[in-house]
């Protein structure tokens, strides 16, 4: 039961490492590197904070 629980919980967790990637992707096309990156962990986070409080409800 916990693994199944557990489970559940991680897949939000994949939005933060593909929002970096592509902020990088993105920084590197604008020649932006470092704000791309910041823009796409923060865009990452906003997303995991998203996911986990629509599955709350």
């Amino acid at each position: 039961m916990k693994n199944k629980k557990k489970k559940n919980e991680d897949k939000g967790a994949l939005f933060i490492p593909a929002g970096i990637f592509l902020g990088m992707g993105f920084g590197f096309a604008y020649n932006s590197l470092v704000e791309g990156l910041f823009i796409g962990l923060g865009v990452g986070f906003l997303l995991f904070a998203i996911v986990n409080s629509l599955k709350k409800k």
